[in-house]
Parts: C-alpha cells; sequence; structure tokens
C-alpha cells in the first residue's frame, strides 16, 4: 500500500513539473508570436506534442492563462496574446535597396524591417525592435522603436555643392540617404570631394538628416585621398592627437640601473629576429644556446609594452581605442605612435631592449623540460627578414646557420606534433603589390608562407600556449574573491565548426571531387588538412580554402575560455605581439600581476577591453581587404578589352563573380549581359540556368572573361563571357 501511495506521489509531482514547464513554453510562444491566433491543437503541433494526455494538458493552461488575462479567446477555443508586443533587441543588418533585419540572440529568426519602419536606425545600430503584423507567415515583421546606439557616428562620401546648399553622397551601406551639408558647415570641402561628415540632427519625418563635414580627404581616385577614405569608412583613425605624441615624444630610451639589476640579462646569448623586408615594428626575437646537459635553451623575448605604457595613461586610453594596428596595401597605420613602435619598443639590431620572456629548455626531439616566464634584457645581434632566413635553411649556409637550422628542426617537430593533435592548416598566400611612388599598383604578386615564417610562427604558438596554460594553473588556486571562479584572464578563442556551413562546404567540394568526413572533430581537422593540401597549386584553391574558411568559426578574444578549435589548444593566448596588439598589453599585465601574487581584477573590465579588440581587429582586417579591392580594381583599370582565364567564385540572383587565376581580382558577370537565354538562380546549386537551352554557369565553373567596366569609386570590375 506504501508503495503504491509513493508512485502515485511520484507521478503527481512528474505532472506538476511537466506542466510548469508546458506552461513556460506557451507563454513563449505567445509572447514570441503577439498577433497570432492559436488553438489546442496549433500549440500542439508548434511544441511538437503528440500524447492526448499533454495535448488536454495544452488546453487546461489556455483557459488558466485567459484567466490571469494573459491571453484573449477570440474564437471559442482560439487564443491570442493580450499584453504589450515583447521588444527585442538587436543590431541592424541593413540591405542596399534601404530594407533592414534585426539580428539578435533572443529571438529564433532575423527580423525583417522596411525602409518606412527603420526609423532612421542605421547599419549596425543596437535598436530596440517591437514585433508588428506579418504581411507573410513565413517572416517575422517589426518596428525600430528606439535605437539604443549608433553603430558610427561618421559617414564617408562624395561632396555636391549647389546654389543654397550641399549633400554629402555616401558610399556603400553605410547610410541609405544623402546628408544635407549646410553651406556654413562645409568647412573648406569642394565640389566633388571626398570628405567624412557627421550628423548634426535627423529630425522624425524628414528623409535626410543634416551633418558638417568634419574633413576633407582629397579627390576621389587620388591614391592619399582613397587609402585616407577606407580607414575613414571603418572609423579608424590614421594619425594620433598631439598629446599622445607629446606622451611618446616624453619616455626616456636610457635604461636604468634599477631594471638592468632586476631582469634576467639575455645580452651575451645569441639573439635575432625574423620578420617582413619592410617591417619597422620588431617585437619578437628568438635566442638560443646549447646547455652543459645537451639541452636546448629557447628564448622567446617579446617587447616590454607595458613597462612603458601604464594603466589609464593616455598612450594606454589610445592604444585601447585602436586595439591593433592596420596594414593596408601601402602602409601600417600603428596601434603606438613611432616614438614606442618602431623605436624604443622594437628589437633592433645591436641596440639593449626590456621584454617580456618565455624561456624553454628542450631537448632535441622538441620536448619541453622546463620553462621560465619573466622579464628580460636583451641585444640582438642580427635582423633577418623571412627570404634571408629561408636562404639559410634551403642552402645550409649564411649568418648564424647552426642556430637557424637547429631552431627550425625544433619547429618543424612541434609543427608535425600540432598537427597529429588536430590543428588545421589555413595558411594562405597573402596577395601583395608592387606600387610606385605614387601609388600606382605595377604588379600583382603572392607572398608565400615558408619555412621560415613556419619557424617563427611554432615558437610564437608555444609561447602563447604555455604562457595560457600557466595562468590557468594559477587561476585552479582559490581567490577569496572568486571562490569557485578561477581567476580573470585573455584568452583567443576558437569555436568548433558551424557544422551547417561545413556540410553545405562538403557537399560543394564533391562537385570538384574532394570530400571531407565530418562525424568528429578530430576527423574534420584532419580530412580538411588533407584537402587543404590536395587542393595546393590548383586553379580551385583559392575557392575552396575561402569557403573552408567560411565554414568556420571566427576566433576572437574572450574572458571565458572554450579552447582553440583550428591550433586544437585547450588553451591559448596573445603574448607575442604587444606592439600592435592590445590584448597582448592585456596578457603581459595578468601574467605580471599573478607572478607577484595578485588575487584577480574585475573580469566584467577585461571583458569589455577583450570586446572593444575583437571589434576593432574586424574593422582592421576589413580595412585590409578594401584596400586591396581597391588596388585589384585600380591594377585592372587599363586593361578593359582584355581577356583573362578565372574561376567562378559565387553565384547570386544577379549574376556570378569571376576570380582571375592570374591576379586573384574578382568581378562580377551581371544576368543583364547573358543575352542567349534567360537565366534563373538556382540556389541549393550554386549556379545559375538558361531556362531554354538549360545551360549551367556553376561555382567553381572555369571561363573566360573581358574586362568590361571599371568602377575604382566604388572597387568594382565587370567581366562579360569572352567570345573566343
Amino acid at each position: 500500500m506504501s508503495e503504491k501511495k509513493h508512485k502515485k506521489n511520484d507521478e503527481g509531482k512528474k505532472q506538476m513539473i511537466n506542466k510548469k514547464s508546458l506552461r513556460d513554453n506557451i507563454v513563449a510562444l505567445f509572447q514570441r508570436s503577439p498577433f497570432e491566433s492559436f488553438n489546442y491543437k496549433q500549440i500542439s503541433q508548434r511544441l511538437q506534442i503528440k500524447d492526448h494526455p499533454v495535448k488536454r494538458m495544452v488546453t487546461e493552461i489556455l483557459y488558466e492563462l485567459a484567466n490571469e488575462n494573459f491571453i484573449d479567446e477570440k474564437q471559442t477555443g482560439k487564443f491570442r496574446f493580450k499584453g504589450e508586443p515583447v521588444c527585442f533587441t538587436g543590431v541592424v543588418d541593413l540591405a542596399a535597396n534601404g530594407y533592414g533585419f534585426i539580428v539578435t540572440d533572443d529571438y529564433p529568426e532575423d527580423i525583417f524591417v522596411s525602409m518606412s519602419n527603420l526609423n532612421h536606425a542605421l547599419h549596425g545600430d543596437t535598436v530596440k525592435v517591437s514585433l508588428i503584423a506579418k504581411k507573410k507567415k513565413s517572416r517575422p515583421e517589426g518596428e525600430v522603436i528606439e535605437i539604443l546606439k549608433r553603430g558610427r557616428e561618421t559617414f564617408v562620401g562624395i561632396v555636391e555643392i549647389s546654389k543654397n546648399f550641399a549633400f554629402l553622397i555616401p558610399g556603400g551601406k553605410q547610410i541609405a540617404f544623402d546628408i544635407f551639408i549646410p553651406l556654413r558647415s562645409l568647412n573648406g570641402a569642394k565640389n566633388g570631394q571626398k570628405a567624412v561628415a557627421k550628423i548634426t540632427e535627423w529630425p522624425r519625418g524628414t528623409k535626410s538628416p543634416t551633418g558638417e563635414i568634419i574633413e576633407v580627404l582629397g579627390y576621389p581616385g587620388e591614391h592619399e585621398t582613397e587609402m585616407h577614405a577606407i580607414l575613414a569608412e571603418f572609423e579608424l583613425p590614421y594619425h594620433f592627437p598631439k598629446e599622445v605624441d607629446d606622451a611618446a615624444n616624453a619616455l626616456s630610451d636610457v635604461i636604468s640601473d634599477k631594471e638592468y639589476k632586476c631582469r634576467r640579462d639575455f645580452r651575451k646569448i645569441t639573439t635575432f629576429t625574423i620578420d617582413p623586408t619592410d617591417a619597422k615594428d620588431f617585437d619578437d626575437a628568438l635566442s638560443l644556446c646549447k646547455l652543459d646537459n645537451g639541452n636546448w635553451e629557447v628564448g622567446v623575448h617579446i617587447a616590454d609594452v607595458s613597462h612603458y605604457i601604464k594603466p589609464g595613461s593616455v598612450l594606454d586610453e589610445e592604444a585601447l581605442n585602436r586595439a591593433t594596428s592596420v596594414y593596408l596595401v601601402d602602409r601600417v597605420v600603428p596601434m603606438l605612435p613611432e616614438r614606442l613602435s618602431n623605436q624604443i619598443c622594437s628589437l633592433r639590431p645591436n641596440e639593449e631592449k626590456l621584454c617580456y620572456s618565455a624561456v624553454f629548455e628542450m631537448t632535441d626531439n622538441a620536448e619541453l623540460v622546463s620553462q621560465w616566464f619573466g622579464h628580460t634584457v636583451i641585444l640582438s645581434d642580427r635582423r633577418f627578414t623571412y627570404e634571408e632566413a629561408q636562404t639559410i635553411i634551403d642552402t645550409g649556409e649564411g649568418d648564424f646557420k647552426d642556430e637557424i637550422l637547429t631552431l627550425n628542426h625544433l619547429a618543424k617537430t612541434l609543427r608535425a606534433e600540432r598537427f597529429k593533435k588536430g590543428a588545421v592548416a589555413f595558411e594562405r598566400d597573402e596577395v601583395r603589390f608592387e606600387i610606385d611612388p605614387s601609388g600606382k599598383p605595377l604588379s600583382v604578386y603572392y607572398k608565400e608562407f615558408g619555412e621560415s615564417n613556419q619557424l617563427i610562427e611554432e615558437f610564437m604558438l608555444l609561447a602563447n600556449k604555455k604562457v595560457a596554460e600557466y595562468c590557468t594553473g594559477i587561476m585552479r588556486i582559490p581567490s577569496p574573491q572568486r571562490v569557485g571562479k578561477g581567476k580573470t584572464f585573455v584568452y583567443r578563442i576558437h569555436d568548433q565548426p558551424n557544422m551547417e556551413k561545413l556540410n553545405s562546404f562538403a557537399s560543394f567540394i564533391t562537385k570538384f571531387g574532394y570530400s571531407i568526413q565530418t562525424t568528429s572533430s578530430k576527423k574534420i581537422s584532419e580530412s580538411l588538412n588533407h584537402l587543404l593540401e590536395d587542393v595546393r597549386g590548383k586553379n580551385e584553391q583559392n575557392l575552396i580554402e575561402t569557403l573552408a574558411l567560411r565554414s568556420m568559426a571566427k576566433a576572437v578574444y574572450s574572458t571565458e575560455n572554450i579552447g582553440h578549435y583550428g591550433l586544437a589548444f585547450k588553451h591559448y593566448t596573445h603574448f607575442t605581439s604587444p606592439i600592435r596588439r592590445y590584448p597582448d598589453v592585456m596578457v603581459h599585465r595578468l601574467l605580471d600581476y599573478y607572478l607577484e601574487g595578485g588575487t584577480t581584477p574585475k573580469q566584467e573590465v577585461y571583458e569589455s577591453m577583450c570586446k572593444q579588440s575583437s571589434e576593432m581587429e574586424k574593422r582592421a582586417v576589413d580595412a585590409e581587404r578594401a584596400s586591396i579591392k581597391y588596388k585589384q580594381v585600380e591594377f585592372m583599370s587599363d586593361k578593359l578589352g582584355q581577356i583573362f582565364e578565372g574561376v567562378i567564385s559565387g553565384v547570386t540572383e544577379w549574376g556570378f563573380f569571376v576570380e582571375l587565376i592570374e591576379t586573384k581580382c574578382e568581378g562580377l558577370v551581371s544576368m543583364r549581359d547573358l543575352t542567349d537565354d534567360f537565366y534563373e538562380f538556382d540556389e541549393d546549386n550554386y549556379c545559375i540556368v538558361g531556362k531554354r537551352r538549360q545551360k549551367k554557369f556553376q561555382l567553381g565553373d572555369h571561363l573566360n572573361v573581358e574586362v568590361y567596366r571599371v568602377n575604382l569609386p566604388k572597387k568594382q570590375l565587370d567581366f562579360r563571357l569572352a567570345l573566343i
């Protein structure tokens, strides 16, 4: 009898728990669809309920919610949300023709917003959106009711001046409207010039905002104008405020006796840098010496930037604001003033420099015996370019050949072990230009990633990994402030691949005769490496590498560690480039703090700085790509009518993109220029198909195209099929 009673009580408890969970799901459904009416069958279908007892429970809950005035019974058994429409916070993704989508984590789909309902919200703005009645059942629709934060403050465009007023005509999808500029607010801008404007007011009900010119860039087509315009377009600074330059110039480059005494001295140990030919900011060096026990001591020496820029100083605030150096085709826009980046902190040869170092004792087989982290002083014996170091690796001859060959042997061993554990080999050749003094591109070439690059990469990866592991180990020690939570640290994280994108990519590459396995993380990385090796040197290499990268998550900075998938590291950070990356400065400070027995700073503060660094890194990458695209279009501008071989690299409803094999320049073959048939876009098969003849143009197809039109201000190339 007693057992039956317990069983009955357990079942009643289970029903209670199920009913509460079911009620929460029904409430959420009405809130997400405030303009739809539902009966118990429709709700059961939406919630995938099949059991009749649970369906009866749905009916019970509906009438309970109606009695509580949460929903109205509009028809017998059919209910609708009674409260105010639920609002969601998200970011505006604006389409070229004026409408937009609100991307939010709080709603299962992107919310469509017509141009009339954007209410002056622009691309990248953070907004509050209210759902409105759907015009189509297939997508949610909303209205922006409040702009919480502008995504950008300034806009780049061409100035058009009339007798009584002027406009700035923006480019791209920065803003869908021209900006009205009163003549008194032109600030010296002339008709036809590129300039930067700031919106001063935008009254509700008016189509165009009013603004003022805050900077004149010059005339379109001029090299300096266009490079500055790209930086302004992504709101990246290209000069330092006077107070920042003054603070940098006031710093002394003399190393005090106190610093010599409190640092480990590496000045008598062979040390050198290996960097690109045009580099001036040398922020890492390697040292090597043979120990008495036969092992190797490898020093990874990093410029001690945090010694010179102190938290809260104008230099530190400016560095955080920039967060990264920006690399355009013809210049570096540094994170730190040149006094620091190219002089005081740069590990130039034959100059004593302060460093933060990771020192490793290793066997001949690159097995790690011990490690040490701390402040050092070094004296670089030689500055190598990657090409010079590669020559020594290839020939076995040259300055410090024994050291370079030994380090290369150790690096190759580390690299092999890393790939054995599941790292992915995304190492793409970079597009570079030969540019004359006026900025005109004379040729396009590719910077290859050789063994000398891999040598440096492996030791930087080792230092980054070991610093992260060390700090994570420290963080396991209980902290009075953060019991059970560990201490604050900055990680470089890379999530698992998006399986939907990866499966789509796997399906696409079968058209080329390739395949990848997606059954486990290890299988994914192994098969991706085989694929990337198989396509190397083939015409489809760039296309497949690009699509493979798009299927991957983006690496970002965070105080929450989820590991780095691409490198197959459980713990990873950025420690090795503080001259050009602010997160490395944060890591130096945190490592210093914990080595000295510190507890923990507030995670929220560092997480905010991580988000700033990730955002600025994305902007810098986008600006670099824009500068490459501009120079590619400029390089092709005198080649109208010439024919090139290419591969279809993208397919859209308005045509297909072709990437030229010789120069990697990309242009559009418009649907309207295909006059032999009526073509339709087949999204599922990455192709467009002729309606009558069934002729296909498919992603990855090879064809010959003629350079048809060039629009340099818009960075656009138009091709048409070559008749040969």
